[in-house]
């Protein structure tokens, strides 16, 4: 099973989100924490400025930024829509 992390950037960003989307994080959490590479959470890596990190749909459009950490955990760094998050 995987552990989930997150930091105060995520932590902020996440109680800014309405309670349906957060709701809905839990449940793709826990989802990611059994199998993280579930076909449903589409998790693939990233470029750019993500270079070396991951992410997962939560929704449709509202996505999480995770890097792989040691020992079976990731770190979660952000969460917004596709757009807030990779915006140029």
């Amino acid at each position: 099973m995987t552990r989930i992390f997150s930091d105060r950037g995520f932590d902020r960003q996440f109680s800014r989100l309405p309670r349906k989307f957060q709701l809905k994080f839990y449940e793709r959490a826990a989802l990611f924490a059994a199998d993280p590479r579930a076909p449903l959470l589409h998790n693939h890596p990233l470029e750019g400025k993500y270079e070396g990190m991951r992410s997962i749909n939560i929704t449709g459009d509202l996505r999480a930024v995770y890097r792989e950490s040691e020992n079976n955990s990731a770190f979660f760094v952000e969460i917004g829509t596709h757009h807030q998050l990779f915006r140029s």
